[in-house]
C-alpha cells in the first residue's frame, strides 16, 4: 500500500466512534476495579469492559480494512471470538483460586465447600 488511499468520511467517522467507545469501555472498567472492595467484586468490571471493548476494536477494524480494501474483510473476527471463549474460563478460575485461597485462610464468610456425590439428608 505504497499509495494514499482516500476513504470515505463516515468509515472514518465510524471507526472513530468505535476505538472512542472502546476507550471509553477501558476505562469505565478500570474505574471499577479501582472502585469495588472484594476480589470478587473487582473480577466483573474488567471482564465486561475488555470484552465490550475488543467487540468494538474489532468491529472499527472490520470496517476500517473492508473499506479499504473494497470488500469483506472477517479475519478480525476472530479476536473477539477467542476472547468469548477465554475470558469466562479465565474469570471462572479466578473465582475458585480466590475461593479457595480465603478458605484455606480460614475465612467464615465463605460457603462450605460442595462435595460431589453426598447430600445432606443421607
Amino acid at each position: 500500500m505504497n499509495s494514499m488511499h482516500v476513504l470515505p468520511f463516515w468509515v472514518e467517522v465510524m471507526t472513530a466512534v468505535l476505538l472512542v467507545s472502546s476507550s471509553l469501555f477501558a476505562l469505565i472498567g478500570a474505574l471499577g476495579l479501582l472502585r469495588m472492595k472484594d476480589f470478587f467484586q473487582r473480577m466483573h468490571p474488567p471482564a465486561l469492559a475488555s470484552t465490550i471493548g475488543a467487540w468494538c476494536v474489532a468491529l472499527a477494524s472490520i470496517v476500517y480494512f473492508s473499506a479499504l480494501k473494497q470488500g469483506p474483510v472477517l479475519h478480525a473476527w476472530l479476536i473477539p471470538i477467542l476472547l468469548a471463549i477465554t475470558v469466562p474460563v479465565t474469570t471462572l478460575l479466578l473465582a475458585r483460586t480466590g475461593l479457595f485461597r480465603k478458605r484455606m485462610a480460614g475465612d467464615a464468610d465463605v460457603p462450605p465447600e460442595v462435595c460431589e456425590g453426598r447430600h445432606e439428608g443421607k
